[in-house]
């Protein structure tokens, strides 16, 4: 990538970034988000009696379920729908810097709501000692399943120009790929579809970096299933296939 590559798709992202904050839909988001997250996690931490954010990070995945489609879902259907689409893609710049600049946009907006919940584990630290290994591992996998949902979610937006279907079909997407690698339904699978369920499940991935262990096997599965669907978008986008 070359100098005036970046600053492109800098320019781009940032015009994405903050089209969020010039909506109320944004503070929205944010604001539900942690309230929502905050009452969940200490509805429980005060009796379970335990320095953790296990709960925390346990619930976050479900949470970005249907915050990442809602927040994908207007990203590409709207422009398809409004017709702004056409005149984007007339400018000088390559599809890939479109799609980068959309998904590194929804990412750094998801990573600032997620930041603002850094509050709570300075907060419980005053009861007791956290081990801040696996806080710091637990937020590391976050960022990492907000951006396999992004990805994917930005995926679905990009084939329909309907926001409420793009959503639904987001929403079932994210859910069918973190379910599939959830342990209770890893043991109940036959055994030879056991490993590859597994494997293709964000919340198995998950689960191994919330523990506090970093496997280069973990970023390597979710680093390639965000590039999958960020290729498929490009695919799409250049294809047309709305005219």
């Amino acid at each position: 990538m070359n100098k005036q590559y970046l600053e492109t798709l800098y320019a781009l992202g940032k015009k994405e970034l903050l089209s969020y904050f010039n909506s109320p839909i944004a503070y929205i988001f944010i604001s539900g988000f942690l309230i929502i997250g905050n009452w969940l996690f200490f509805n429980s931490f005060f009796l379970i009696g335990q320095v953790s954010m296990r709960n925390y990070f346990s619930i976050l995945p479900w949470m970005f379920l249907f915050l990442a489609p809602a927040i994908t879902m207007r990203l590409w259907a709207e422009e398809k729908k409004s017709g702004t689409i056409e005149f984007l893609l007339t400018l000088p710049v390559t599809d890939w810097q479109v799609v980068l600049a959309k998904f590194l946009s929804a990412l750094v907006f998801l990573s600032i709501a997620l930041l603002l919940t850094l509050t709570i584990p300075f907060s419980i630290s005053s009861y007791g000692s956290l081990d801040w290994g696996v806080i710091i591992g637990s937020y590391v996998g976050s960022i990492f399943m907000a951006g396999a949902y992004l990805s994917l979610g930005l995926f679905i937006s990009a084939l329909t120009k309907n926001q409420i279907i793009a959503f639904v079909i987001g929403l079932s997407a994210c859910f069918g790929f973190f379910i599939v690698g959830a342990d209770f339904v890893v043991m109940t699978a036959p055994k030879s579809l056991a490993p590859v369920m597994s494997f293709l499940g964000l919340s198995s991935h998950f689960g191994n970096i919330s523990k506090g262990v970093i496997d280069s096997k973990d970023i390597i599965y979710y680093l390639s299933f965000i590039f999958i669907f960020l290729w498929l978008n490009a695919k799409v986008i250049a294809n047309r296939s709305w005219k």
